[in-house]
């Protein structure tokens, strides 16, 4: 395997069309260079998945995709994320409304204190629908889509607390299900889970994706190679370093003939 990064750009990956676009991405955090040089194309309707040891960036540039970043006393991005064609730093895009097209999941399931009826019509409410047989309906769909309803159709007016870890996460995904977004954003939503929890949660991604576009951080490599299509490797290889991608592909081709040794040693768990 070559030393050097993979010389396999994103541009020759181009199997689907590209959702979201990325080049010569710097992120700081004040004057820390966070990542650097970034340059990747996220297919649509399909799963990505970013690898990495931890440290090295891969939750800091999954937020940039619904400028979570933004919230970060001063941090800032230098270079172009698109989304669809479209700047979404550009001066005026709504990043209220990005947050609806690229809805995110992270790694602990965080409902609201209310019920889960409520819970999942909240995003639908604060859009501006208030009658209650549209609200019956799109609770009923993005639980059934989160394959929640069977579970949760008799205890709505329960409080979304009162349910198990992986229940939670799965009332999580419904709730951004329920403003249909383009994108979703998946930080480690397995790791705070049960096995059985982390099978749903799987399954409902490959069940997802042929209508939305699913990114997701992990540092499972057996879940990676499962669920995903393309993947990611970012590393950080020195502490005050600024991570980089070390390479992306197609997810079969990652874990059978990675281009670069340092992903080679990456996942057959050499260091990270």
């Amino acid at each position: 395997m070559a030393d050097q990064m993979s010389d396999k750009s994103p541009e020759q990956i181009s199997e689907g069309t590209d959702k979201i676009v990325v080049k010569d991405l710097n992120f700081y955090y004040g004057d820390f260079n966070a990542l650097t040089g970034i340059n990747v194309s996220i297919k649509e309707r399909a799963v990505t998945a970013f690898i990495g040891p931890s440290g090295c960036g891969k939750s800091t540039f999954i937020r940039c995709f619904n400028r979570m970043n933004d919230l970060i006393p001063g941090a800032r991005v230098e270079g172009l994320v698109s989304m669809d064609g479209q700047n979404i730093y550009a001066p005026g895009v709504d990043p209220v409304d990005l947050r609806r097209r690229v809805g995110m999941i992270f790694q602990q399931p965080n409902p609201f204190p209310m019920s889960i009826y409520d819970n999942v019509a909240y995003g639908p409410r604060l859009h501006g629908v208030r009658k209650k047989s549209e609200l019956d309906d799109i609770v009923r769909t993005s639980l059934e889509r989160a394959n929640l309803w069977k579970e949760v159709n008799g205890i709505l007016d329960r409080n979304g607390l009162a349910l198990s870890g992986g229940q939670q996460q799965r009332l999580c995904i419904a709730r951004v299900l329920a403003v249909e977004p383009e994108v979703m954003l998946m930080d480690e939503p397995c790791s705070a889970i049960d096995p059985t929890s982390v099978q749903k949660i799987e399954d409902l991604m490959a069940e997802l994706k042929d209508r939305i576009t699913i990114i997701i951080v992990t540092h499972n490599m057996q879940q990676a190679a499962r669920v995903s299509e393309f993947t990611a490797f970012f590393l950080q290889e020195q502490a005050g370093e600024p991570a980089v991608l070390v390479e992306y592909d197609r997810t079969a081709n990652i874990f059978t003939s990675p281009q670069d040794r340092r992903t080679e040693d990456y996942i057959t768990g050499r260091f990270g």
